[in-house]
């Protein structure tokens, strides 16, 4: 049998459980939306610099939702591209190449640099003196690790790719430092 007070105390706390329930739903479809891309306009054109068709084109920027990017990239090109990770200096496979050919963008495929442009900063990172076009890569303000830097990141897929120093040789005076496992190196026949 339930007394008045039982009931009284049964009474007061269904407002607090509704309140709940609805919190309890208004979270659950954040956690849903959370792995959905940020933007929900259609794709964006941009214009990027092929070296194929030796000119500019238009392109539509990559929008992909994080699971999917788990699914295409390797964990390590997923922690640099995605998260704004760095490779150990001396550790990737291209900080000493030296054939000749085309690097793009491990995310998405966009060219990012030539063979032309690279040089041995001695840092273990490939570096480049410029990139194929500047239209192809975008540059931020990076104050990360007590530090002022400028990030560069892919302008199709906006996949992070290292930094920008103004230490590198002439012409430019630059060295465009990337990561390895940020890039795809397509030699040239």
């Amino acid at each position: 049998m339930t007394t008045r007070r039982t009931f009284l105390a049964i009474l007061a706390g269904i407002p607090a459980a509704l309140w709940l329930g609805s919190k309890s739903s208004a979270l659950k479809s954040m956690v849903a939306s959370a792995d959905t891309p940020v933007n929900n306009n259609p794709p964006k054109e941009i214009k990027l610099y092929s070296a194929e068709k030796k000119g500019f084109i238009t392109s539509e920027k990559v929008i992909k939702r994080d699971a999917e990017w788990q699914q295409i990239l390797t964990p390590e090109q997923y922690q640099v591209l995605r998260k704004k990770g760095t490779e150990r200096a001396f550790t990737g496979q291209y900080w000493h190449n030296e054939e000749k050919g085309l690097y793009r963008c491990a995310g998405c495929g966009n060219d990012l640099f030539t063979s032309d442009t690279k040089f041995d900063s001695g840092t273990g990172w490939p570096s480049f003196w410029k990139p194929i076009a500047k239209e192809n890569i975008e540059t931020f303000s990076d104050s990360s690790f007590m530090m002022e830097r400028v990030e560069v990141d892919c302008v199709r897929c906006d996949g992070h790719l290292g930094h920008v120093f103004n230490d590198g040789p002439k012409p430019t005076g630059l060295r465009y430092c990337m990561n390895s496992v940020s890039l795809v190196f397509i030699k040239s026949a």
